[in-house]
């Protein structure tokens, strides 16, 4: 991820701006500088959703925010690390506190996938994706461009605490891309979808913003619209899919996503069952009949 340049030390192989908390802070639309409770950016931690988790959640109605250079030891999904290139990503993670858990909760990280990709969009990245449940993905390649990985304490009858994770590849150097490949992953970068990734504080900036408003959305709303705009962008439409779960594997036709975010797998029969949660590949075959 550097490369020497004697006598003066290593050096990244890409020009890139470093995060600064104030200068994302005075980026932020003035609607999402008002829902921010703290906005901090570390130079390296093991991982940002578990420093949000060991504080004190923030107070209902605020989000605290956390970036970080370089994560020693991000999470992906089932235990899975998360490589994260020094100046070629964009690592943080985003605290709330719901008085008591909203309806459609479940849903939350395919509501939180369609603001992120949403933004990159207009932020001017093209063909996008995302593949269920957490991943976003180049719609052709299927490459692997980011993750989202949400975790929940909640008490009966309480309140709800929520951590959210995004980790987006901006660009990946050759020795990266090898090291997620090893992880089982087609590694891709938001750099060859057309995403500008220099001005990295501009684009945390638009990113966050435009989550913190929609995580607001959420909570007041539910997640009917989010569900509605994922089945637009869903990387699985129609198609031959296997889904592994608990040592066990089911095959089907992959037909969206239900009203609680589980997806909808089509057996032989025709009969529908919706999946919690899995694993989810593609199958050799092609797409099926729509």
């Amino acid at each position: 991820q550097t490369e020497a340049a004697r006598p003066l030390g290593y050096r990244l192989p890409y020009a890139t701006e470093a995060l600064d908390s104030g200068a994302l802070r005075r980026a932020l639309p003035a609607a999402a500088v008002a829902l921010v409770g703290r906005l901090d950016v570390a130079w390296s931690l093991p991982s940002t959703n578990t420093a949000l988790l060991e504080r004190s959640a923030p107070a209902a109605g605020r989000c605290d925010v956390l970036l970080v250079e370089h994560q020693s030891g991000g999470r992906g999904r089932r235990g899975r690390a998360w490589l994260a290139p020094l100046g070629g990503s964009l690592c943080f993670s985003v605290a709330l506190q719901f008085p008591e858990p909203p309806a459609g909760l479940s849903a939350l990280p395919l509501c939180v996938g369609v603001s992120v990709l949403e933004s990159l969009q207009r932020a001017g990245a093209t063909g996008l994706a995302l593949k269920w449940p957490n991943d976003l993905v180049a719609g052709d390649s299927a490459a692997k461009l980011g993750g989202i990985l949400t975790e929940l304490r909640a008490e009966a009858g309480g309140p709800a605490q929520v951590v959210i994770g995004v980790g987006l590849n901006l660009r990946l150097p050759v020795v990266a891309r090898r090291a997620i490949e090893r992880l089982g992953n087609a590694p891709g970068d938001l750099a060859s979808v057309g995403l500008g990734v220099g001005r990295r504080n501009a684009l945390a900036a638009a990113v966050i913003g435009a989550l913190l408003l929609d995580l607001q959305r959420f909570a007041a709303q539910g997640p009917a619209d989010f569900l509605a705009r994922w089945r637009r962008h869903d990387a699985l439409r129609d198609a031959r899919v296997v889904v592994a779960a608990a040592g066990h594997e089911r095959s089907g036709i992959a037909r969206g996503v239900d009203a609680d975010g589980a997806l909808l797998l089509e057996d032989a029969t025709g009969a529908r069952a919706s999946v919690l949660a899995g694993e989810v590949s593609l199958r050799r075959e092609s797409r099926g009949p729509s």
